[in-house]
């Protein structure tokens, strides 16, 4: 009996060092923090229960990853996408803005870094991480078909060799390498979206984002238009709505985004970038309430885009934090 749950344990132990990277790599496939933490548990529970079977031929990460790999297809099989209010319609002008929301499945999900991306010493590899789960490279990906998704992050993220792709997708070198072809050519059309934020963030970026801070702390749409790009772009899932430009953006934010006056903001990192929970001024119970998880996109000492994320009762405990601030909060 001892003997059958010191092997158990040792088994949980061996899984779980994997669990960060594979809730990555399922995320990277899926789009959605919640279906990938669902893929994973399927894949332990898949690997617990055929471990016997498992003969050694390859690591146990290995594996695991082509477990990983079988639950996601299967998952994408729906063939549901992913995307950004930006993938689905033109930007709405201020005066036609109306706040239409989209089922929960429509959209791209936020993720806590430390969810998906795991402690890395060497701080290129760390920053290749870092720019692998970005919302714009995530959308991105999104436009790929499943297999050629898995074949690109296995390749370009994970650092796989082709043969190594191919054994786990059960197809040839060749077979991989035309899928990556494919993949990269969809992707390069979809460059320059990103924004190029530096891990860590260098001097300029620290200040631009107190800057942030303080402009929007204090609602003072002034100082936000001077930190905005000039195609700067704002989203707000679940609602369709987005909006480009200074202009419209600070527009909206004093006519039907005029009650977050006097909010707060406390840092989180969110899908590699700076990013904030937001709360605002909560006149029935006093204090703030959790509004939405912001993730800022950066290029050129300007804040491009402006992402939030407004399913509070979702986001906020997946990110640790509270619905509620007291008023002296800070």
């Amino acid at each position: 009996m001892s003997e059958g749950t010191a092997t158990t344990t040792d088994l949980d132990v061996r899984l779980e060092k994997h669990r960060v990277e594979l809730t990555g790599y399922c995320y990277r496939m899926l789009g959605s923090s919640f279906e990938a933490e669902d893929a994973v548990q399927d894949t332990m529970v898949r690997a617990w229960r055929s471990y016997d079977k498992f003969e050694g031929r390859s690591s146990i990460r290995s594996w695991l990853y082509r477990i990983a790999t079988n639950v996601c297809l299967d998952m994408l099989n729906a063939g549901n996408r992913r995307a950004r209010p930006m993938d689905l319609t033109g930007p709405s002008p201020l005066a036609q803005a109306a706040l239409t929301p989209r089922p929960d499945n429509t959209w791209l999900e936020p993720v806590p870094d430390a969810r998906v991306l795991p402690t890395i010493s060497d701080p290129a590899e760390a920053a290749v991480a870092k720019e692998s789960v970005r919302l714009a490279f995530m959308a991105a990906l999104q436009q790929l078909p499943p297999k050629q998704r898995a074949v690109l992050i296995l390749r370009e993220v994970l650092a796989w060799k082709a043969s190594e792709v191919a054994e786990l997708l059960g197809t040839t070198v060749a077979s991989v390498n035309s899928a990556l072809q494919r993949a990269r050519a969809t992707l390069a059309e979809r460059e320059g979206t990103a924004g190029a934020v530096c891990d860590p963030l260098d001097e300029e970026q620290q200040k631009l984002l107190e800057r942030y801070v303080a402009a929007f702390e204090g609602y003072d749409m002034t100082a936000l238009t001077a930190l905005l790009h000039e195609d700067a772009i704002m989203t707000m899932p679940p609602f369709d709505l987005w909006l480009r430009g200074p202009g419209d953006i600070t527009g909206f934010m004093t006519t039907l985004g005029a009650s977050c006056a006097g909010s707060r903001l406390l840092p989180v990192s969110v899908n590699g970038l700076p990013g904030f929970a937001h709360y605002k001024p909560d006149p029935e119970k006093g204090g703030f309430g959790a509004w939405a998880i912001q993730a800022l996109e950066i290029s050129d000492g300007r804040i491009t885009g402006f992402h939030c994320f407004l399913d509070t009762e979702r986001w906020f405990p997946l990110f640790g934090l509270p619905l509620q601030l007291e008023a002296e909060a800070h």
